[in-house]
């Protein structure tokens, strides 16, 4: 048990929905792809769905499994799993079913709540486990067997019965969880607290993007990541503003559409999106609805954010942020713009460079970024030497190489392993050359970041073949491969077939070498 001494009584969900109700309750709360809901509305769903997942026996701290697609549900059921003090998860809804039944098992969630066309595949996961799992979902489809395996999630949030109060939770009590992938092993569920939501929006969004009311927000990040459920859910909820959700894939023309349509003040993106969008046909008058734009999950090239100037006619704001910190701490300010740097730290958070020696760095000297602020994440569940490794009394190990300049302003170098940052998502390149070596036509593989045309980093696989390969088509068949056993934003983008790979004395590969080829 945590110590509650000098702990204050707070429940998130509650600080988030209940004084909207108030001041904004026929306001629009969220739009997505089919409905809208106001704030009144939203603040009654919320309390609905928590009566009823606590009526099916569900208790305070028990954990939920929440896999939806971005769309109005998705917050009702984060908020009224915490209104009710159970620990909602949010998992990437894009998993494979080894990954899900990976997560299922390590969190021992009681029940997992999914869009309509993921329940079959929990299903199926339930029935080759011995767990009694509880199964929510949008809406029973009519081929469900009459044993009702799937409850239906649209009685839950609309019963005229409503837990009016929420549960007696604390700032400091354990409220949600998201996990996070590493270099090895398997992916962690990292603990976030009460208090570290509204802290996000307090810190950055209301200082950083001097957010209000007025605001609409349209997040290309979705919300089962740690940017976009700040973007979508915490930074529009925490001023009484407007979200804009989206289950559909974040191309440019629905990221445009999206914009345009709902007249969004403020985007939040990633490097590769705005790439893809001032790569395609668009005419800026579409955006002429934004204010800012933010940029996060992977630096952004110094190009890319002056071209987004020039051709949108709106600054975009670079940043860092991490799983572990649930939202940016180092930005680009509205006052502030230092292209191809990631900024300063957000007034609230402190940083520090350390070099390999354990010093600290000084003016330019490259060192691994540490932060500390009061939305750290205070474990990694079950793994507790991972959370020693990165959790260091209050400061927070990146990962991340950095330098600082004169000016105080940060420069991201690199990832202090072999991690690969691809369209925003940390990527294993252990993880796609294990998929590529079981191909029948390839002996060993070696994968390695490199940059693209617009200084993006994607993967590039170095291939020893098997000596019988006669295959004149192997690319292909290797990213469709690739795309088939993984997720598909990590396939290779570019293939060199070698005839060996430069390897240490002891068999390891030496990836910097491939590096600068």
């Amino acid at each position: 048990m945590m110590n509650l001494n000098n702990n204050i009584e707070y429940n998130a969900a509650f600080d988030l929905v209940h004084i909207n109700s108030i001041k904004n309750s026929k306001k629009l709360a969220f739009i997505d792809d089919d409905q809208m809901i106001t704030y009144s509305e939203l603040y009654n769903k919320v309390k609905s769905f928590s009566y009823k997942l606590l009526s099916l026996g569900l208790k305070k701290n028990d954990k939920v499994i929440i896999c939806m697609y971005d769309c109005i549900n998705f917050p009702i059921t984060f908020l009224g799993s915490i209104w009710s003090g159970i620990v909602p998860i949010c998992i990437n809804t894009m998993l494979h079913k080894i990954d899900l039944e990976y997560m299922i098992q390590d969190s021992e969630a009681k029940a997992v709540i999914c869009s309509e066309d993921l329940s079959g595949l929990f299903k199926e996961i339930k029935e080759k486990s011995d767990k009694n799992l509880l199964i929510v979902s949008d809406k029973n489809q009519s081929s469900f067997p009459i044993n009702h395996d799937v409850i239906d999630l649209s009685s839950m949030i609309n019963s005229k019965l409503v837990n009016s109060k929420p549960e007696k939770t604390y700032q400091n009590s354990e409220c949600f969880w998201l996990y996070s992938s590493g270099s090895t092993g398997k992916p962690k569920g990292t603990i976030h607290l009460h208090k570290s939501l509204k802290n996000t929006a307090t810190l950055y969004a209301k200082n950083i993007l001097k957010t209000t009311q007025n605001d609409i927000f349209f997040s290309a990040a979705k919300l089962f990541f740690a940017y976009g459920l700040g973007n979508a859910l915490t930074f529009p909820l925490s001023v009484g503003g407007t979200s804009i959700l989206s289950k559909q894939r974040p191309t440019a023309e629905v990221i445009i559409k999206n914009i345009k349509e709902n007249e969004a003040t403020i985007f939040f993106g990633i490097p590769t999106l705005y790439a893809g969008i001032l790569n395609s046909n668009f005419n800026s008058e579409d955006l002429k609805s934004l204010r800012i734009s933010v940029s996060a999950g992977e630096a952004l090239p110094e190009h890319l954010c002056k071209k987004w100037k020039n051709v949108v006619g709106t600054n975009v704001l670079d940043g860092i942020g991490s799983t572990e910190m649930l939202h940016i701490f180092i930005s680009n300010s509205i006052d502030l713009i230092s292209p191809g740097s990631s900024g300063k730290p957000v007034p609230g958070y402190e940083v520090r460079i350390i070099k390999d020696d354990n010093s600290f760095a000084g003016i330019n000297e490259i060192g691994e970024l540490e932060v500390k602020g009061p939305t750290s994440a205070i474990s990694y569940w079950k793994k507790p030497e991972k959370t020693k490794a990165t959790f260091l009394g209050q400061w927070t190990k990146t990962g991340d190489k950095y330098i600082k300049n004169s000016d105080g302003i940060y420069k991201y170098c690199g990832r202090a392993d072999d991690m690969m940052k691809v369209s925003g998502q940390y990527v294993s390149p252990f993880e796609i050359e294990e998929a590529l070596q079981s191909h029948k036509d390839v002996l060993e593989v070696a994968v390695v970041g490199k940059e693209d045309k617009d200084k993006l980093i994607k993967p590039k696989a170095f291939i020893v073949l098997n000596n019988n390969s006669n295959n004149t088509n192997l690319e292909k068949e290797l990213t469709d491969y690739v795309k088939k056993n993984l997720t598909p934003f990590k396939y290779p983008r570019w293939y060199e077939f070698v005839t060996s790979l430069p390897k240490t004395a002891t068999g390891k590969i030496q990836r910097f070498k491939l590096r600068r080829l």
